[in-house]
This record gives C-alpha cells, structure tokens and sequence, in this order.
C-alpha cells in the first residue's frame, strides 16, 4: 500500500538550546549529565558556549586535501530508493531484448510505475484486476481524480510495460501469450538507467587496518565472482557520471527460461564447430539466417519466430538470448554506498565548488538564501524521480592525518599565551573523549572517529543519513565555521520504532541488507516518520555551537552551504547499561564491534583503587553481570563435554583474529575453537556453529578464570564499600521515626562527605540532597514567616503578599516540617503561630456573628491578622464588615447633626453603601437613608419653586411650608433660604411701614435702596409696588426738571446745575486754591468740596432744614470763590510792572482783537473762541460758557415743578436744591426792592471804561484789543450792588428784575467812543488763528471807521476753522531759553513771490485810506537793518524767538534752511535788550 507524501516539508518542532554559564562550561560532563534528563528526551541538543569563547581554527589548511564523496540525493531516501531500483530493473529488463524504456505521462504528469506494479500486485495481480474491474480503484489510489476514465490508461499503460515483465518474474508460460512490443508514446520521456552494478564495480578502499571502527559511510565490500563482467558496457548508458550511486540488492532469484521444446543436436565436447555457432538452438536449424540472432552475452543463435514472444524483426541494439536474460536480471545486487568522487580537492577548491553550487542553483548570493528555502528544497530534491542533483560530501576525514580543527599540544599549530586554556580545554573534541569521567579511556587503541576527531567538509545539501552512534555512545559536533548544518534527531527510546517504520515502509531494501541503518546510507523525510508516531526534533547548528547526540538516539541532516565541522564520540558511566545492551543487539545483527566491551571492563577494574566512585559503582554493576553470564555459559560449555581449556592473552591478538565466525563479535573473555580450523573461532553463545567436530574436541580458550574475574569484583566492591557505609547511615536518617529524627547539621555532614568523595549519584544521594533541599527551603520560608511580623504591612489595600501563605498551606507547610526526617528550630515557632491563626479565626467568626461590630473592635482584630503574615480568607470579610460598620457609623454620624446632613452628603453617603457588600443592617440604614433623600429632595424643589415661582407667594403660603419643613433632619438649602427670605420680607414690612409713619417724607435714595432690596425678596410685598410707582413719579419729575433746566447738549447734571458751584474758576485757579486751601468749611467733619460730596450730605440729611443750610454753606462758598475769581480776573486788565502779558479766554493766550468779557467772572475771550457770539443781544449780560449752566428758565414754570414735587412727598437732592434756588429767587427780589441805583460820577460826565470803551495796550506788550460787549465797571459799582447783581447772574432762573437792573447800570456807563490799535500782539494773535503772513497795522485810526473794520474782522474770525493755541511762558523759562538753546521746533519758511507782495493786503488791518499803500509795502518787509531785497519764485524767512517776533530773510541774517528748521534764532535787538536785563 503506498503512503501520500506531503506537498510541502513541515519543519519539526526545535530541540532544546542550552546556554550554561562559564562556571557550568567548566565542567562538560557535569552540564551534561545535568541537561541529560532534559535533552535525552529529544535525543539531541544545541549548546552555545558562552560569550568570548572562541577557539582558534588550528587545521593546515594548505595540507588537508580530500577526497569526498558522491551523494545523488534521490537516491538517499528509502522509498525513492526502491522506485529508482525497480525502475532499474524494467529498464533492463527491456533494454536486454533490445527496447528502450520510455516513462508515460497520464494527467500531465509521470506515471509511478512502480506505484501501479504493486497496487496491482497487492489486488492479486493483472488477470484478477481486469477480470473484477479495479482499474478506476487503481486510479482513484494512485491518487487521479474520477471520471476521466484513467483506469483505461492505466490498464493499457501496465499491459504494454509491466506485465511482460510480470511474466518473467512469475516464470509464466509465454507460448499462449500475446506478442510482447513495447510501443512507446513519442511525448513520453526515455528512462536512463542508473546502472547501479555498473559504478558498483569501483570500491572504497578500507582505511582502518585493524578493523577497530565500524564504516559508517561506507557500505559492505563484496568482491566480484568470477566471470562478473566488471568493464563498463558500452551499450549500457550512464547519466552524469560522477553522480552516482550504489542499487540496493534486489529479490529476483535464478528463473527458468521458457523455450519451445524441440529436438535438440548435443554438441560434441570442445570447441563448436562453425556450423554449430549458426544452429538455432531452439529448432536445431540453420535455416533462414536473416532471422538468425547471435546472443551478444553467449554468442547462441536463435531464431526471431523460436523466440518466446517471437520477434518481428532485428533488434538494433544488443540483444541478449532467453538463458543470458534470466542470468542478467536474476543476479543478487550488491550493497548500496556511496562512490568516491574521482578527484581530489583542496579546502579552497572545495569550497569555491561549494559555493558556485550553491548560488548557481539558487540565483542568488550564497549568504542570502534562507535556510528554510534550502531546507524544503532539500526534501523535494530527495523525494523525487524526475530530478537528479548530485552533490559531494567530505565526510570521515581522520583528523590524525591533516590536525584537528582544535589546537592540540605538540602540534604544528602554536597558540597564542591568551589561547593556550583551548588546548586542556574539557570541550576540545580531542581531549573530551580521554577525560576521566569518559570510560573510553580506558580503551586501548586508538579508534578513528571514535576517540580520534573526524572532520567533515560540507556543501548545500550535503547529507548524513539516518544512523546511531557505534555502541550506542554519545557524539559531540562542533561547527568551526562556515554556513548552518541542520539537524534531525529521535529520542533513543524511540529507536526501534524509527526502525520498524522505515522497514515497513521501505521492506525491499532491509530484506537483503538487515543492518542498512547501520551503513549511513538511508534516509526518510522526517513527516513521514512523524506521520507514524515517531518524536523527531530538529535544530540549525551554526558556526561556534555544538550538537551533542545521546545513547541510540538516531539522527541525519544535511548542510546548508560550504562549511567545516568536528566530530567525536564519548561514552560516560550511565552509557555502561547501553553499551552491554547494544553488544548483544550487534551479535543479533551479526555486526562486529569497534571494540570488546568485555575488554574495557576489565580494563577498568583493573584501577578500582583510582576510578571515581560512580565510576567504580557503575563498573561493579556492569561486571557483576558480565561475571554471571561469563559463568552461565562455561558452564553450558563444559556440560557439552568441553573439557580442554587454555588461557590465551587476547589483548595482543588483534580483533580479526579473535572475531567470532557466526556474530563477529570481539571475543576477549573467552572463545571456542577446534583443532580442524585453529584460526576460526567462535563466542560460547554460537559454540555448536564452529564445525562439525564433537563438542570434546573443541578447545576453551580463556582470557581469566572466575577466580580472577571475582577478584576484580572484589576490588570494585571494597572501593564501594565507604559508599556503603554512608549510605546506610542516610538510610537510618531517612526513616527514622518522629521521636529519634537527626539534626539537619548531621545531614549537611554527610552530604559534605559524599561530595569529598565523589560518592555516585545514586537515587540515595539524590533523595538525601533533595530532602535537604527540601530542609533548606523550609528553615528559609519559617524563618521569613516568623520575621514577618517585624517588617511593614500591607494594611488598607487589602490585597495580599506575594508569598503569603493560606491558612491550609501554613498547616500544610507545619504538618511538612514535622514530617521532614530531620528536626528544624523554626517548627515550634511555626506551631505556636499556627494556633495564633486558628485563634483569630475563631474571634472573626464570632465578631462575624454579630449584627454590626463597631468599627474599632473591626480594625483591632484586622491589625491583628495582618500581623500573622497569613492569607487569611476572614481578612477580607472583616474588611467588608469594617466598610460596612463604618459606613453605619457615618450615616449615624451625620443623622446626629442635622445642620451638616446635606443632599450631597446623602447622596454621597447612599452611593458608598451601594458598593458595599450586602447585610441587614446596611440595607436597613440605607432604607432610611434613601426615604429621608426623597423627602429631602421633594422639600429642596418644593422650596425652590416657591422661590423661583411667578407670580410670587405671598408671606403667609412661605410661613406654612416653612412649619412643616422644620420638622426635617436635614440641612436644605433652598429651605433655609426660603425661611431667610421670609424673615427678610418680616424685616421690609416692618422698615416700609415705618417708612411714611408719622407723616414722615422718605427720601429718594433710603426709598430706591428699600425698592432695591425688594427686588431680592422673592415674596409677594404689597408696598412694593406703591413704593415703586412712587419712584417712578419722582423719575418723571427729575426728567421734566431736567427739560426745563438743562442746556442742550449739556455735559452738566441737574444737581449741578441746581446747586450752588462748589468749584469756580479754570483748572489753575481750581489747584491754585486747592494748594492755597483759603476757603475753609464752617465744620470741620464734613467736607463739600465737590458735588459728590454736596449730594451726599443730601441724600443723608434728615430734613429739609439740615439740607437748606448745607446749600447755604456751599452757596456762601460759592460767592467768595466768585469774588476772589472776579478781582483776579479784572486785575488782568490793569497796568502791571511784569513783562508778562495775561493770557485770558479757553485758549489761554493774550487778549488781542475783538474780545468779550463774562460779565459774571470778569474774564474776556475771543471772539472767535466763543460758539455763537453773533446771537449776543446788546443790552443784556453776557456771560461765558463756564458761568452760563442752564436755561434759566422763568419763574413762573419753576415754581410747578417744586409744588409738583410736594405732592409726590420724596425728599431727593435735587428738590432740595430746587426749593433753596427759589428761595435764593425770592429773597434777591427782596433784596432788588430794596436796594436803589448808584448816581453818576462827580464831574456829571460818564467815565471811559478801561477795557472796552477805547482800545488797550497792556503794559509789558504791544498788544491791543478791544470789547464788543460793554461791562459794566467793577470800580464804579458799590460793594452792596456788586453783590445784588452777582447773585442776580449766578441764579439759574430768569428775572426781569435782573434785567431792569443790568440795564439801567449798562446805561449809566455806555462809552462815547471806541479806538482800536494795532500792535505785534495782535499780529501774533491772526498768525496764531490765520496762519497768515506777517504784517504791521497803524498806530491808530479814526472811530468812524472803526465799525466797518470789526465787521470785516468778525467775517474774518467766522472762516477760522482751527486756531493754534499757544502756552503761557514764563519769565524763567523765557531766560533759560536764551542762556541754553534747546532744539529747534521746525520753524514756518515764508515763500512769497513778488506778485503776492504788491497785490496781497492784509484782511485785519484797520488803518484810513491815507495810510493803505504804505500799509501795503510794509506788510512784508524784511526787519534787518540791511535787507538784501533778494528775489525769486520762494524766499525763506525766519521769525526772531525773542520778544519782538519780528520777521527776517534768512539771507539776511546770515541762517541757512537747516539752522532755521534745528535752532531758534534771536535777533540782535533782542539779544542786546537780554543782555542789559
């Protein structure tokens, strides 16, 4: 039955890779016997030495020359073997009768004949298959898909090719046969035989002289028989010649040779004759020659009709008769190996072969192809028939003849000082098979391969078959560099089973070679093995690591590249049992050993005074049984009647000559032998297959008696018998009862004395060691318990340690101490803490118990078995419960303080209880928790509805909720805020009730604030909206008072207004008197010097009395700032002895032009600053803007507003200051009544007023103005009529007594004449307003013509749109300024062209007709005293900076453009005039 082969190679789980430490790597068989009970059970491993541990590569390189060996790698694999064997053997078969065999293809791929011939074979042959029609089950095994009628074919196919061949093999009769032709199919391709017997016919020569190492690459060496054509044919063709291989033998016997029976002419004896050589030997004819055939192997001649099957015509090629046929095809085959490549390289020539190989096949740098790739290529190469690839392998090449890879000492290799620890090294493959712990030390000879280090030189895909190591012993391979080898390996348990796989699937080639797996020559894919249950593992040894392989443990691989590997074998005292079992499994086999294990034994107890103890114990064991057996079977020898005997030294015998003729085993103990063949020589196992001679004829031969043999053992014993001694004192420790235990300290002592020396590592010692151990680690854990309650715990989280022990596992652990056979200190300890656990556990059940615990009898008994350092289960539920009790505990907590029991706190509080564990009382608690919450949460929206409800509740609807709410242990804002707003609406009634009781007037501000403050309340007030209607009466007063006051556009408030000024004057005057302080308060604590202040002292005042006579005080401030005002304003005016002019008006600068002056403050402006000066009625007073603050309005609409406001009864500060201006009103008509008018002058003639009726020049300049509107003069009124009409103009209300008082004093002084004057300060006051040109006006003119001049003067000041203002300078300033330059501002740069000079005239200047032209010339001329006159399109001027601001050519004064622009520039007038001041 054939087996699926999987489509692609499955790589097998990896072997384990152990990586020891430089302390381990010490010793290699002490890490190995401590990884032995690991890797044994793969049967290989990988070891990486540790970092830095590099050997040197010692081998002469130029030296080693080899000859590899031929792998075709097809014919590695077993069933690829039998399939290429029996292929072999059709294409023969057919090539002998002249045919060439030719492969069909069925599906677009090869027919495995061999598959079809056995399938047949296996349903009981070609006649039953077609007869019960199997062929679509053939098909359908073969693995074709159904319903393609494949089965015809199949059935055609093995018709036409195998079953002739059947025919043959069965010896059938072919005479009823159908004629045998082999018509082959053009597309098929021709099959080339392997010839196998052919490259056969050169054999390996043998290397090892003494037969001391079994050929593990090498197959069995048979000599040709006589006659066997050892030539090659030439008619046999060979493919790829040096790729070749060795056929397996097959199972094709001698047959009979079916020819027709007819009388027969015997040849007389010698030579044939001619003619005999021309007879047909069938018929005994010689007719027909051109159907004559000559047999090209024994020159007979046959007819093609005699011929069974005939033939029709000529074979072209060789042919061979019926009788050559048979011989040809039924010879045995010889034995597979390998052939030796027919030439010889060189490391480098190798390994350039190598890689040309590699990356030829591959397409790609040798480095770079993966192994996985080269891997699943391996097994499809080996697998199949239709490819051939051939590679070479350098294998078993003896390391004595070319060095080790390893330096070795005395070699020709010299290491460096730092190297030379690599040449004892332990892992140096030539020193670890002589180490003492190795029994192969004590073997004798030197064995290639085996003691001695084979080298092995790979290439890409390279093999090493199937195979156990010679005496089942260990092997080491070290890679020393080059590309992967990998590895496959089966534990050694599972060696038979490996075998009996592969021999059930590959039966044809063990029938006739038993001991294949044992030539190396034989591999299978690993699946398949794995398929069947064998444990195969795998592993990539790279350069630098080592592959050790354990007792019978099969193993194969391959390499992945050029590379260059060490092996050597090595057997250690646990090999001893293995190495006796696998003798008896050679002598099964018929196998010779490579050496006497016998041999070896005695070797070894031969130095029982200096072997090792495990060694000796080991060798006692194995010589025990060697002894018994050795016993058993002389005696069996002598009851067959053996009665001579010699001894014989077997030791200097070689091993061919004392080999046993039946087994070939080495035989040292003893031999049988018999005097008609002294050299052969048979084991007492094989004793009756010597000869036929009787048994009292043959000869025991001897090595020692058993008398010597006892005396060896004896000497293995009395080393042991320390050991013995020892081991029976552990023994009575180990079982001693609980009341006679030892002391661990006695035990270190006798484990000390095991290792001092060197005691076997027996069960005893192992469970000694282990029991300390064991000892060990419980004296460390007891000791950490009983400490732990002396470190920090781990209290709050409740989580436990990570080497806690539970309550089960410290009893356990007790119970274990007390069950040690050795006593530890700690025990009792442990005891006592044991109890203390129980004890607790007993107190948390009882607390348990209890409904709810308190928290601190909880946390008590937690810190309790926290210090136990104990898992303990009741740990966790005392935590529960402590979370719980505190819970209970908090929720009475805050139950007990209401103030503090919040929503959030509730909340808070369930949503802690709903994470806790459930129990009576917590749901209880939580239950009156949740009740007390919605009662809570309906009361807090109950109450903010009420607070937020609209309309609002009245006081009585609060008042209600708020009784049932009290009754709630809770705190609740939104209640508490509705008792509060209760409480503060009690508290409005009660203020708003008093606030009118008794006829009393509110005032506006306590009424606002009391409004203010309901507006908070949220309940439903009655007086609010009285008080608020009220409010709104006295807004709507304070607005119409404000119509009919207030100026348009007024920046002034009606307070303001309506109270008397508490600041007077400008800003300089303000601080002037703010410094100077000469208005003091009548009271000192009370301070008006603003209207902040005014209204404030209002707004508190009691009564209207208190606020009357504040007014009055602010108004009596008011008149002596005014006076002070007056007087400094009028001194202005009058001659001064400073330099200085006065600067006047809102701009600040000197009077110059038309002016006017307040008739109030006595200050003058500017025309042109004043807006609206045109709209100034002659005959009424005219006053500034600062002192003109409202309407004033008539009287007769004043006095509504203040009868209106006391029917509204709110006192408020602007009625106060409303009450006291009418007041103020009604007194100064009093006052008017009775004061009369003043007379005129003495002389009878009306005085010239200073300052508007004729032009003015100020002392200090040459400045002139003049007034538009005529004042009335200070100096000529009394102090009584200055003040009546001072208080007349500062009334906000208009009077027609005020009137009639200005005009009959403005009538009393009205000027006869008005003059005007022109001077620089005038023309500096149009520059400052014009920015017109410099010009100089007359002296003086006429009075007539002095009022078309102001016309065209006020049309003038009407197109000024801006107006520079310029900063009063004071004297100071005005000398630093000559002494110290500052920089120049830019200065105005005059261009004028002449035309302008002649046809401009200056729009301001009032002069008569008589002086116009002059006026006109001088308008522009240059001041210099000599003026250069220049001329052109633009002249530069500059302007002095001194006091005369007259006007220069900049030519002329020497000042270029940039000086005028930088610097100021004085004239010389002005500079003498400084310099003389």
């Amino acid at each position: 039955m054939t087996h699926s082969r999987p489509n692609e190679f499955i790589p097998p789980p990896e072997c384990p890779v152990f990586e020891p430490s430089w302390e381990e790597f010490a010793d290699p068989f002490g890490f190995i016997n401590k990884i032995r009970p690991i890797a044994e059970n793969t049967g290989i491993c990988k070891i990486r030495p540790p970092p830095g541990w590099q050997p040197p590569f010692a081998c002469d390189v130029d030296r080693l020359h080899f000859t590899p060996r031929i792998q075709r790698l097809n014919e590695l694999e077993a069933q690829t073997r039998v399939k290429l064997n029996f292929l072999d053997q059709i294409a023969k078969f057919w090539e002998l009768q002249g045919c060439t065999l030719k492969i069909p293809h069925v599906e677009r791929k090869t027919l495995d004949l061999f598959v079809l011939y056995k399938l047949v074979k296996e349903d009981g042959g070609f006649d039953v298959v077609c007869k019960e029609r199997r062929w679509t089950q053939i098909a359908l095994k073969m693995g074709f898909a159904p319903g393609k009628a494949i089965g015809s074919h199949l059935r055609a196919h093995y018709e036409r090719i195998l079953y002739p061949y059947y025919l043959f093999q069965t010896g059938a009769n072919l005479m009823n046969s159908q004629k045998p032709t082999l018509t082959n199919d053009t597309k098929d391709k021709e099959y080339k035989p392997h010839d196998l017997p052919q490259r056969q016919s050169v054999q390996p020569v043998e290397t090892c002289t003494i037969a001391r190492r079994a050929k593990r690459t090498e197959g069995r060496c048979f000599k040709s028989e006589p006659g066997e054509v050892c030539e090659n044919k030439p008619n046999l063709r060979r493919r790829m010649g040096s790729y070749v291989a060795k056929p397996e033998p097959g199972t094709f016997k001698m047959l009979p040779v079916q020819v027709k029976e007819e009388p027969i002419v015997q040849p007389v004896d010698g030579e044939k004759s001619k003619v005999e050589q021309y007879i047909c030997l069938v018929c005994g004819g010689g007719g027909d020659e051109d159907r004559l055939l000559l047999c090209d192997g024994c020159d007979d001649s046959y007819h093609t009709f005699c011929l069974i099957p005939p033939l029709h015509d000529v074979p072209k090629g060789d042919w061979r008769c019926p009788k050559c046929l048979a011989q040809e095809c039924g010879k045995p085959q010889v034995a597979f190996g390998f052939e030796q490549a027919p030439r010889d390289y060189t490391l480098r020539t190798f390994g350039d072969m190598a890689d040309s190989f590699k990356s030829d096949y591959f397409n790609m740098p040798v480095h770079m192809v993966p192994t996985e790739l080269v891997e699943k290529e391996f097994w499809r190469l080996v697998s199949t028939i239709e490819e051939d690839v051939t590679v070479e392998y350098g294998a078993d090449i003896a390391s004595k003849d070319f060095g080790s890879g390893f330096p070795v000492k005395n070699g020709t290799f010299k290491v460096s000082p730092e190297e030379e620890g690599y040449l004892t090294s332990g892992w140096n493959l030539n020193n670890m098979p002589v180490l003492e712990a190795s029994v192969l030390t004590h073997v004798t000879a030197d064995i290639c391969g085996m003691k001695l280090p084979w080298l092995y030189v790979g290439m890409c895909f390279s093999s090493f078959c199937w195979h156990i190591e010679d005496h089942w012993s260990y092997s080491v391979n070290y890679l020393h560099w080059g590309e992967p080898k990998t590895w496959y390996g089966a534990p050694g348990y599972a060696a038979e089973q490996l075998e009996d796989v592969m021999k059930s699937l590959a039966p044809e080639l063990f029938e006739s070679q038993p001991d294949l797996l044992h030539q190396l020559v034989t591999i299978m894919n690993p699946n398949l093995l794995m398929e069947h249950g064998v444990p195969i593992y795998r592993t990539n040894q790279c350069a630098g690591e080592f592959v050790i392989t354990f007792p019978r443990a099969y193993h194969s691989g391959f390499n992945q590249g050029f590379n260059f590997a060490e092996a050597v074998n090595f057997c250690t005292a646990d090999w001893l049992p293995l190495g006796r079992q696998c003798v008896e499994h050679y002598r099964s086999l018929y196998r010779y050993c490579v050496f006497s294990h016998d041999e070896m034994a005695c070797n070894i107890a031969a130095k029982a005074d200096s072997l090792e103890l495990e060694l000796a114990c080991a060798v006692q064991k194995d010589m025990n049984a060697m002894i018994q057996e050795e016993k058993i079977l002389r005696e069996k020898a002598y009851k067959l009647g053996m009665w001579h005997s010699q001894q014989v030294d077997y030791d200097i015998l070689p091993d061919e000559e004392r080999q046993c003729a039946k087994c070939r085993t080495t035989c040292y103990l003893s031999a049988i032998t018999c005097p008609c063949s002294p050299e052969q020589v048979v084991c007492l196992h094989h004793t009756q297959d010597l000869c036929s001679c009787p048994a009292r004829n043959y000869t025991l031969n001897y090595k020692y008696t058993l008398a010597e043999l006892k005396t060896f053992f004896q000497a293995l014993t009395a080393r042991a018998e320390s050991y013995d001694d020892w081991a029976s004192k552990v023994n009575k420790i180990l079982k001693a009862d609980q009341d006679n235990k030892s002391d661990l300290e006695e035990l270190r002592c006798l484990l000390a004395e095991a290792e001092k020396k060197m005691y076997p590592e027996t069960d005893l010692l192992n469970d000694m060691r282990q029991v300390i151990q064991n000892a060990d680690r419980c004296t460390i854990m007891a000791q950490q318990l009983l400490n732990g309650k002396r470190q920090t715990r781990y209290r709050s989280g409740g989580g436990k340690s990570q080497n806690q022990l539970t309550v089960e596992e410290l009893r356990a652990f007790v119970n274990k101490l007390y069950d040690l056979p050795c006593t530890i200190r700690q025990a009792p300890f442990l005891k006592a803490l044991l109890n203390r656990v129980e004890q607790f556990q007993q107190q948390s059940f009882d607390m348990l118990a209890e409904d709810m615990a308190g928290s601190s009898a909880l946390q008590g008994l937690l810190d309790e078995g926290a210090g136990l350092d104990v898992e303990l289960p009741q740990l966790a539920v005392l935590r529960q419960r402590l979370e719980q009790a505190r819970w209970v505990e908090a929720v009475q907590e805050a139950s007990d303080q209401p103030a503090d029991l919040s929503l959030d706190c509730m909340r808070r509080l369930i949503d802690q209880g709903v994470g806790l564990a459930p129990h009576v009382c917590v749901e209880r608690t939580m239950a009156r928790l949740q009740e007390l919450l919605t009662v809570c949460e309906h009361w807090e929206e109950k109450a903010h509805n009420m607070l937020t409800a609209r309309p609002r509740h009245s006081i009585e609807t609060l008042e209600a909720a708020i009784l049932e709410v009290d009754s709630i242990p809770a705190y609740l804002p939104s209640c508490l805020q509705l008792k509060d707003c209760v409480s503060r609406a009690r508290e409005w009634i009660m203020e708003a009730d008093a606030l009118q009781a008794g006829g009393r007037i509110p005032g506006l501000v306590t009424l606002s604030e009391l409004v203010s403050r309901a507006k908070g309340i949220p309940v439903m007030l009655e007086a609010l909206t009285r008080l608020e209607s009220l409010i709104s009466e006295v807004q709507a007063w304070k607005e119409s008072a404000a119509k009919t006051f207030l100026l348009r556009n007024s920046s002034l408030s009606l307070l303001e207004v309506l109270c008397p000024r508490c600041e007077t004057g400008s800003q300089k005057s303000k601080s002037k008197k703010a410094k100077e302080g000469l208005v003091p308060c009548k009271k000192a604590d009370v301070k008006l010097d603003s209207l902040f202040d005014v209204e404030k002292v209002l707004s508190t005042s009691k009564d209207t009395a208190s606020a009357m006579a504040t007014l009055s005080d602010v108004h009596q401030k008011e008149l002596d700032s005014l006076s002070m005002l007056r007087t400094s304003n009028e001194s202005k005016f009058q001659s001064s002895p400073s330099c200085l002019a006065p600067t006047v008006c809102l701009c600040h600068t000197v009077p110059a032009g038309p002016m006017l002056q307040c008739e109030l403050c006595r200050d003058a402006y500017h025309s042109g600053c004043v807006p609206g000066f045109k709209d100034i009625q002659i005959g009424q007073p005219w006053l500034c803007p600062l002192c003109k603050r409202s309407e004033k309005p008539p009287l007769d609409k004043v006095l509504p507003l203040l009868a209106s406001l006391q029917r509204i009864r709110v006192r408020l500060p602007e009625g106060d200051a409303l009450r006291y201006v009418i007041e103020r009103t009604v007194r100064w008509q009093h006052k008017v009544q009775q004061v009369s008018l003043p007379t005129l002058h003495p002389n009878g003639k009306a005085r010239h007023i200073s300052g508007f009726t004729s032009s003015q020049t100020l002392e200090g300049s040459n400045s002139s103005f003049y007034m538009l509107q005529p004042c009335i003069p200070l100096s000529e009124l009394s102090a009584e009529l200055e003040e009546l009409l001072v208080e007349g103009l500062l009334l906000q209300v208009t009077l027609p007594e005020l009137q009639q008082l200005y005009s009959s004093l403005i009538n009393r002084f009205s000027p006869s004449q008005h003059s005007l004057q022109s001077s620089e300060h005038d023309h500096q006051y149009h520059i400052a307003q014009d920015r017109s040109p410099p010009h100089r006006s007359p002296s003086h003119s006429k009075g007539q013509d002095a009022v078309p001049e102001i016309k065209k003067e006020h049309e003038k000041l009407e197109k000024n749109s801006k107006r520079r203002l310029e900063k009063e300078i004071t004297e100071g300033q005005y000398r630093d300024k000559i002494k110290k330059p500052k920089k120049k501002k830019p200065k105005m740069i005059k261009e004028r062209r002449r035309e302008e000079k002649r046809t401009t005239s200056p729009s301001n200047s009032l002069s008569d007709p008589s002086n116009s032209d002059d006026s006109e010339e001088d308008w522009s001329v240059c001041s210099a005293k000599r003026c250069q006159q220049p001329e052109g399109n633009e002249v530069n001027w500059v302007q002095c900076d001194g006091s005369c601001n007259q006007w220069f050519h900049q030519v002329c004064v020497g000042v270029s453009a940039e000086q005028a622009e930088n610097e100021d520039y004085i004239c010389v007038s002005c500079a003498i005039n400084d310099l003389s001041e």
